[in-house]
């Protein structure tokens, strides 16, 4: 294909989404080979560990980029993107993190900048036609630069990773052509997404090689007790000190990861049309969830929450979907930020054996009557007023049935 040209004279230049691994490692020459352009790598750490970025800047410029741009975005990540997911209480299908879903709109906005940086008129990656990601990537491209253009060399030119590593070998690519996990994996800090492998017969469970975040829930130990304390629905302090976004989300995935917490094993609804196994850990992440569901149910007022349970689920499907930067989404973040305008106080949880289970919750914002609430002396709750709206909220059903009943005779 002929890359479109912005600058007369001037060569054409790609942006790629770049891992370090085989397929993104071939993809900086064989794009340039495809269509006469330079290639620019962008590489974004979102926690999700591994080799150090400069190593990865390195290796992109040995496979052939003219500009390589390695990004730590982990703060960014987990302020601008974590951060909204949690106080929206944001959970695909009620039971998924959304752990990949999340940091995609990130990498696109990355993507674009470097776009805008390097004068480039294409935007690339890795993505294949059967996953959610290529919608993410090209869906939040087109969202925020709609006059660039893509191109997906797996799913547009039939990739395989067998022309991959012969590809590199034969250009003798600085890559490990050989290692190859039995699964697929993306993570970041958030969580870990595993799928593929043996994991793709639904009937067989997960082993505990799958597991990289979290340890076996079932090895006896001792529980551990963590209070969180959240200012506007996001937290600041773990057991009284002082933390950001990013080190709440370290933190407790290292001490909810010590007790199993965080796996999960779903059949997951993919936007493409088709049901996938995916098997996820995220063990910061739902222990911060549940702390922070928590702290609603005492400072957020009942119908509030009730309409809220279902921005939650749009705002997770919008987000799963790929349309992070979409009008509704932009629009259901505002009532979140709303929302969330007397959600301070602190949760404790006991971690242990695989769950965060809360078991105390106090808030100078409560909601929470104790007078009220009481049944033993110092109950201020007027009980004779009940009568008569015990009355009133059954008069609509009560008509009814009288209607019902002498129509049936």
């Amino acid at each position: 294909m002929t890359v479109p040209s912005t600058t007369a004279g001037a060569k054409q230049r790609i942006v790629l989404a770049y891992s370090g691994g085989l397929d993104t490692s071939v993809a900086i020459g064989w794009l340039a080979d495809q269509t006469g352009a330079e290639v620019v790598a962008v590489a974004i750490d979102v926690g999700q560990g591994g080799e150090d970025l400069d190593d990865i800047r390195k290796r992109a410029l040995a496979c052939g980029a003219v500009e390589a741009v390695v990004v730590d975005a982990r703060d960014e990540f987990a302020e601008d993107f974590c951060l909204p997911a949690l106080r929206t209480n944001a959970m695909y299908m009620g039971r998924y993190p959304l752990v990949s879903a999340l940091s995609r709109p990130l990498i696109a906005r990355h993507l674009v900048a470097a776009a805008h940086e390097y004068g480039a008129t294409v935007v690339s990656h890795g993505c294949t036609g059967k996953g959610n990601d290529q919608v993410r990537f090209e869906v939040g491209v087109a969202a925020l630069a709609p006059y660039l253009s893509v191109i997906a060399p797996v799913r547009d030119y039939a990739w395989t990773r067998e022309k991959a590593i012969e590809y590199a070998e034969r250009r003798e690519l600085p890559i490990d052509v050989t290692k190859k996990s039995p699964y697929s994996v993306d993570q970041n800090v958030w969580g870990r997404a595993v799928e593929t492998g043996f994991l793709e017969d639904i009937w067989n469970a997960p082993i505990e090689d799958v597991y990289s975040y979290t340890d076996d829930p079932a090895t006896p130990r001792d529980g551990d007790e963590v209070v969180i304390a959240f200012e506007n629905g996001a937290p600041v302090a773990i057991d009284g000190r002082h933390v950001t976004m990013l080190q709440a989300i370290e933190q407790l995935n290292t001490r909810g990861g010590a007790q199993g917490v965080g796996r999960l094993d779903l059949i997951e609804d993919r936007l493409v049309g088709i049901k996938s196994r995916e098997v996820y850990e995220a063990p910061g992440a739902l222990v911060l969830l549940e702390a922070h569901r928590e702290l609603e149910s005492v400072t957020v007022e009942r119908d509030l929450a009730r309409f809220k349970k279902g921005v939650e689920q749009r705002w997770s499907e919008l987000v799963y979907d790929g349309l992070w930067f979409s009008p509704l989404k932009r629009t259901l973040d505002a009532f979140v930020d709303a929302s969330q305008q007397h959600v301070s106080g602190e949760v404790r949880l006991t971690l242990h054996a695989g769950k965060a289970v809360s078991t105390g919750r106090r808030s100078a914002t409560s909601l929470y009557d104790f007078n009220l609430a009481t049944y033993d002396e110092g109950d201020s709750f007027d009980q004779s007023l009940a009568k008569g709206f015990v009355e009133l909220w059954g008069l609509p059903a009560k008509i009814a049935a009288r209607r019902d009943q002498g129509a049936a005779s």
